[in-house]
């Protein structure tokens, strides 16, 4: 399914069954990581397969509740820092400062679609009822489009 941003400055929610590296291959991508970049478990692992960037991932020295990022091509792969360490669970509240710090870096540079799994999901645990009202609410105000993969 190809990312057809808003004419309207509404932002966008699309839930699609299927997997997230099928998207177009003009979306920034999005999931969720720890502070120490393990990425062992979970989606991470294919994220880490795929793009690699490890060391530039951690010379960011970005903290929970921040978003690391690395450049593929014309768009971005984004990393929501939510939680110190691979073992630790993050919080609404941590997810939501790292969403706010990706909506910031996708307005300043012209990102209009977004594909990512349902974030904080899987092995983290959150549930995706508040997720996907953190993701609305952070997203709000902008014209993105967002689409959520799950299998």
């Amino acid at each position: 399914m190809a990312c057809s941003p808003s004419k309207t400055s509404k932002t966008q929610f699309h839930d699609v069954k299927g997997d997230l590296f099928s998207c177009p291959a003009t979306d920034s991508l999005a999931h969720c990581i720890s502070e120490d970049v393990r990425m062992g478990a979970g989606i991470a692992v294919l994220f880490k397969r795929k793009f690699g960037g490890i060391k530039e991932l951690k010379n960011q020295n970005k903290k929970t509740g921040e978003v690391a990022f690395l450049k593929d091509g014309d768009r971005y792969i984004y990393y929501l820092i939510t939680k110190k360490k691979a073992s630790d669970k993050p919080t609404y509240e941590s997810l939501h400062k790292s969403l706010e710090a990706m909506r910031s870096h996708c307005l300043a540079n012209g990102v209009k679609c977004l594909s990512m799994p349902r974030i904080g999901c899987g092995l983290d645990r959150l549930q995706w009822e508040q997720v996907a009202e953190i993701l609305e609410k952070v997203f709000a105000v902008t014209d993105i489009t967002i689409t959520v993969y799950s299998l």
